[in-house]
């Protein structure tokens, strides 16, 4: 899975490295232990009413995705991750997976290893859970394949400024044999030429979805042992990403 994430660059990085049209937002503050129900920045493509054209924007987004059926936005933390093995069937992603898909973008994440420690004798083996920061080998930035969703807010009236609330899940798959020692689940990362494809409004027919999702290859990471001060969601700095001491 995919539960806690860094994303330092600043919006004018983003909207150059993602050849975005037009930024929604101002700024973006570093962080180096992104959690679930943060918001975030994501990049979208969408049909511009005025031209016809495809405009890629830049937008915010809540971790934790809220289908527009739920009756409240109290859910979302269970849904920060999608299954690119389900996504295309299961209720709470399958129209999301047609028409709304996003990019993540993220400097790298972060797994917790189980490691297996010899316990006293006569007592039962310990388990040690080893922090480690997965980012790419040239240290670029990484594309997570992600859905969103516009959610109305039924307590606010139809004109409320705040009636609607956007939301993303992160998609993931089974870890490749080099990173499976770690955890078995990694995010879905679109790699570069594939990114237009992924945001195409137009693609939106379930086979040609799947198609793209099962087109996707296996990310090449290199993993980072860090301390344990990103167990805790409350310390926040670039000192959570240095190998471990």
């Amino acid at each position: 899975m995919c539960g806690r994430y860094v994303m330092a660059r600043p919006v004018g990085d983003l909207v150059a490295e993602f050849d975005v049209d037009e930024s929604y937002v101002d700024e973006v503050a570093p962080s180096y232990n992104v959690a679930p129900t943060d918001p975030v920045p994501i990049v979208l493509d969408r049909r511009d009413r005025a031209n016809g054209g495809i405009s890629r924007k830049l937008v915010t987004a809540r971790w934790g995705l809220v289908p527009p059926w739920s009756k409240d936005a109290k859910g979302a933390a269970r849904l920060i991750n999608a299954r690119r093995e389900t996504v295309t069937e299961k209720a709470s992603f399958r129209k999301a997976a047609s028409a709304k898909r996003a990019l993540v973008p993220a400097d790298g994440y972060y797994e917790w290893e189980k490691r297996e420690l010899p316990g006293a004798a006569g007592k039962a083996a310990k388990v040690e859970k080893v922090p480690t920061y997965l980012h790419a080998d040239d240290n670029g930035v990484l594309a997570f394949a992600a859905l969103f969703e516009n959610w109305p807010d039924p307590t606010m009236p139809p004109d409320h400024p705040d009636r609607w609330l956007r939301t993303c899940t992160i998609l993931t798959g089974p870890a490749s044999d080099a990173l499976g020692y770690i955890h078995d689940r990694t995010p879905v990362i679109v790699p570069r030429g594939m990114w237009a494809d992924w945001l195409d409004p137009e693609t939106t027919e379930e086979a040609d979805v799947r198609a793209l999702i099962d087109s996707m290859p296996e990310p090449h990471l290199a993993p980072r042992i860090v301390g344990s001060l990103v167990n805790s969601v409350r310390n926040n700095g670039p000192e959570l990403i240095e190998a471990a001491g």
